[in-house]
Parts: C-alpha cells; structure tokens; sequence
C-alpha cells in the first residue's frame, strides 16, 4: 500500500526534525515553510531550522538540564543535534552553532531526502491527514485562526526578544578580556567589566530609555517568559537584580591583571560584567548575552555603547521584541503530543508550551516519530517520565490549564529520586544516571515492540 505523505507545517527546529524524523522511518513528507513568500517579524533569512534570538542551545555537561535533553536527542540521533555538534563554536560550558551554516546545512540535508519535499508557501487551513504543527511562536493569522477553530479555544500569548550581535573587530580589547566563567571552555567569550559608578550610570540610563512600541498590545497587558526577560525589565525590577542575572561578575577573571581570586586583588574584581558569546566559526560576529531588549534601536545604541569595551561597537543587529503565541496544551495534547480530539494531528515546539531550542527539537523528534508510526499502523509512543524529554511532555500534557505557562527544561520536573541527595551536584548526576539508563532500556524495549507505547 502506497503510504500518503505526512504534512508537516513549519519550518523552524521543530518541523525539521519532525520531517527527518518521518522520511528516517521511510514515509514520505510534505514539508511547508512560509518564508520568503511571508515573512515574520523575527526572523532573517529563508533557511529552515533559523536560530532567531540566539545561538545557543545551553549548557553541554549533561548534568545540566538543556544538556541531558541534549545527551538524550544524540541517543534517539536527531538531525537537529548532530547538526549542532557539526557546527559548533567555543561558547564555555555552552553548546553554540555558527547558525548560518548550521541552518544552511540543514536545508540542503532536508531538500536533497528523496522522501522529503519542501514546499514554500503560507498554509492556512490544517490540511486533511496525519498533520504535524509546528508553526511556532509566530504562526501566521490565518492560520493561527483556523487553528482557533480546530481547538475551539484562544491562544495564550507572551512577549519574546533576540540581543544585538556586535562586529568583534569593533570590541575594545584593551578594556574586555577573553574567559569563560570559572574557566569552562578556552576563554571562549569577551567580558566587559564595570565599576560600580559605571554599572550605575547603565543601569540608571536603562531604566530611562524609551522602549518601542508594541504592535499587538499594550505593555502593561504583555507577559514576559521569566527565562527571557528584556534586560530593560531586570533593570527596573531593582538596582542589583542584573548584577544577579546577566551581568554577574563572579568566576570571570582577567588574566592581564593576575588573579582575581587571590586575595590581594581582591579589590581589582569588576562589580558587573557584560558578556559576549562568539556567533560564528570566525568569531567575527558576537551576541550579547542576555540582552534581549526592546528599546528603541537608536536607545540601544547609545546605552549599550556605554558598556566599557564597546564605546565603538558596531552593530550587525540590534534586539527586537516580537508576540510568542502557545497553545494550552494541558488541555490539548496528549503525552504523545496528539491532539486528544484529532490523533491524526500532532503539535511541537514552542506552539505547545515548551521554551528552548534543545526542548523544540524534542518535541520535533517525538511528534515526527508518532506521526510516521500512525501512518504504518503502529501505536505512538511516551517516552520514559524519568528521562528529560518524557518529563517535559508529560508535564505540557497533565499541567494545570488554569495556569499553564511555557516549560523550559529543569531537574524540577523530574520524578523525585528514591533517596535524597542533599548536593545539588550529585543529584543531578543521579537525575541524568538514571535517565540514561531508563531510555537505553525502553529504546532495547521499543526496538522488540514490547514498551514504551501509549
């Protein structure tokens, strides 16, 4: 029997994988991306898989959150994942692509599958079939409208920003250092120190800049994920609150001028610090980290080059704000990421409640599997609740509804351990021990057709 193709809407992290996902398991796909017909407001370029607000998927050690979602996504060998291990750049602790190749090689992977054909063009109605969503956080009106209708519910709705990329050439390199915090990596960014005079000025011109104006409502009606805040909102939630966020100075020490942790130079240690992560292989291109903003851009300029070491930064581009739009997905989705009223429909990525690259190309992986598993006759599947992405997608799915909000992934979310383990350290190393283990062993399972099904 000659198979249909799966539909798959959306060309970011979530719909390549989904795509990869079902041509690997030999059923043809139908992969649609709006862009260049349509444009949004967030993105740059035509390619799939475009990396909008940054170019790092988080920590690498897997004894970190976004690093055991990653660890997990390299055993079930997502396309998005070994893509980013291909084209990674120094970023510490941190796994961080040169996102134009990453996204340049992964539109050639995709269009040259014999089983994938991509089309480019605006869908507005979810098609007939089995259909994977994943139009993200910017799904386009009219399809966001039938989507409406489909749920017969509204969507949930928060404010989401990208950071400015400064030219490195432009970065004074008299004044920042290359490190990485506590020395992870080979000093793998620039740091910008300041004094407490010179922090205070920044933060005092912060908190007076005048901010552009949102498109689709007011501020005072906007939430903003707390994981992504623009920095102009840390500033105004108190003096010292970007100390302890981004601008942080401690485990950052400046070679030139001897050891910051000794306690003679105790007193040369900067009171906040601006760090930069390198954007591309080059190095040539440099992303502030955590300065998603919305200041107007002449407001960027000027504040941001108060920051010591970028008196002269040139700008490459500078941050936007765009509306980021989920489904209530507890209400919605099963575990298998299924509509629980369409299970001919799957949803992933942003669109149902989770945040982060790593966690788009997760749900990209389950629902592309489930997707090509209906089509051939087989039951979906869940994924262990011990390992990161089962207790991701469990807890979009079983969340209140009342008070539902995106997920990024966390150690929180996890089935406590049998015995307690009061360091933090050893207990996340116990989270990820047991988690390896539970997904070779349902993977050994699946591959005998006996576990792991819905």
């Amino acid at each position: 029997m000659e198979l249909q193709p799966i539909q798959v809407i959306g060309g970011g992290l979530a719909g390549t994988e989904a795509a990869w996902q079902i041509a690997r398991a030999g059923v043809p796909v139908i992969l649609h991306e709006m862009r260049p017909q349509r444009s949004s407001p967030a993105h740059h370029s035509q390619e799939l898989a475009e990396l909008v607000c940054s170019n790092s998927f988080g920590a690498q050690s897997s004894d970190r959150a976004a690093g055991l979602l990653h660890a997990e996504l390299r055993q079930l060998e997502s396309i998005i994942i070994a893509k980013a291990d291909e084209h990674y750049v120094p970023a510490g602790g941190a796994l961080a692509v040169d996102r134009g190749k990453f996204s340049q090689d992964l539109t050639k992977t995709l269009a040259e599958h014999p089983l994938i054909e991509l089309r480019r063009g605006e869908v507005e109605q979810i098609p007939q079939g089995i259909v994977v969503l994943a139009t993200g956080p910017l799904t386009s009106p009219q399809l966001a409208e039938d989507l409406r209708r489909f749920t017969g519910m509204e969507y949930l709705s928060f404010f989401d920003a990208a950071s400015p990329i400064v030219v490195g050439e432009s970065i004074n390199q008299d004044i920042a250092f290359r490190a990485s915090r506590y020395d992870k990596g080979d000093a793998d960014y620039f740091n910008c120190p300041m004094n407490r005079e010179q922090y205070l000025q920044f933060w005092q011109a912060l908190c007076a800049a005048e901010q552009a104006e949102l498109k689709d409502f007011e501020r005072d009606k906007a939430k903003f994920f707390e994981a992504c805040l623009p920095i102009e909102e840390l500033a105004q939630r108190g003096e010292d609150t970007m100390r302890y966020g981004p601008l942080k100075p401690v485990g950052l020490f400046d070679a030139r001028k001897g050891d910051f942790r000794s306690p003679e130079n105790k007193s040369q240690r900067p009171y906040a610090v601006v760090q930069l992560r390198q954007e591309d292989k080059a190095g040539q291109l440099w992303n502030m980290v955590g300065f998603q903003t919305n200041l107007r851009w002449g407001e960027q300029k000027r504040i941001f080059q108060m920051i010591p070491g970028l008196e002269n930064a040139e700008f490459v581009r500078l941050g936007v704000m765009h509306r980021n739009t989920f489904i209530n997905a507890p209400q919605l989705l099963q575990s298998t990421l299924q509509f629980k009223q369409h299970s001919t429909v799957l949803a992933a990525g942003q669109i149902i409640g989770t945040e982060g690259y790593t966690a788009a190309s997760a749900g990209g992986w389950l629902a592309g599997t489930n997707a090509a598993r209906i089509a051939l006759g087989q039951p979906p599947l869940t994924l262990p609740v011990t390992t990161m992405m089962g207790a991701l997608f469990e807890f979009i799915s079983c969340a209140s509804p009342k008070h539902f909000q995106p997920m990024p992934p966390n150690f929180g979310i996890l089935p406590q351990l049998p015995q307690k383990i009061k360091s933090k350290q050893e207990r996340y190393a116990a989270y990820r021990d047991r988690a390896f283990a539970d997904l070779a062993s349902w993977q050994a399972q699946i591959s005998l057709g006996l576990a792991g099904v819905a």
